[in-house]
């Protein structure tokens, strides 16, 4: 494998090796359709391929992002760049697709648990991306016993008003 990575056209990875970026885009994957396959559950069009290419894309930009970082080292180790500009562009980037994903009919809104799923997708991708997969994975945790614990209570405490009421009417996934 070591030999594919030596051609001009394919360039090695600069901080975190192949193997170990495999695995990072694999959990971020996996962690964000757990969240997705909840939504699906429910016949939210945000679903499962939504949350896993969001937190995919979270990942994948937080690796690309390492490779960046060792070429802007410069004299004596010092960046010439801000690492955390990643995390507000892909907040921002994750904003505008949540944004769309809301919806405000009359007096009711949908969407805003699909939102902040995907909103959430997206931090798990950049947690994974930097290789902190337990945070990632205690994250995903969490936000299951919301989704699906407090989800249930919800309904117990305002039986007149169903949280997931069937699909939504756009067709955002």
């Amino acid at each position: 494998m070591g030999e594919l990575f030596q051609s001009d056209f394919i360039q090695p990875f600069a901080n975190v090796p192949w193997q170990t970026a495999m695995l990072r885009l694999i959990c971020a994957c996996i962690l964000g359709g757990l969240i997705g396959f909840e939504r699906e559950m429910h016949y939210r069009t945000a679903g499962l391929r939504t949350h896993m290419l969001i937190s995919l894309a979270a990942c994948l930009f937080t690796l690309i992002a390492f490779d960046l970082l060792q070429l802007s080292v410069i004299d004596d180790n010092i960046q010439s760049s801000d690492p955390l500009r990643l995390i507000d562009s892909i907040t921002s980037g994750v904003a505008f697709l949540v944004a769309g994903s809301i919806i405000v009919n009359k007096d009711r809104v949908q969407g805003l648990t699909t939102g902040a799923g995907m909103w959430l997708a997206g931090a798990i991708g950049l947690a994974c991306g930097v290789g902190n997969l337990a945070l990632a994975g205690m994250a995903t945790g969490l936000a299951l016993i919301v989704l699906w614990l407090l989800g249930a209570l919800s309904s117990h405490v305002n039986p007149d008003k169903d949280p997931e009421d069937g699909p939504e009417q756009t067709d955002l996934d």
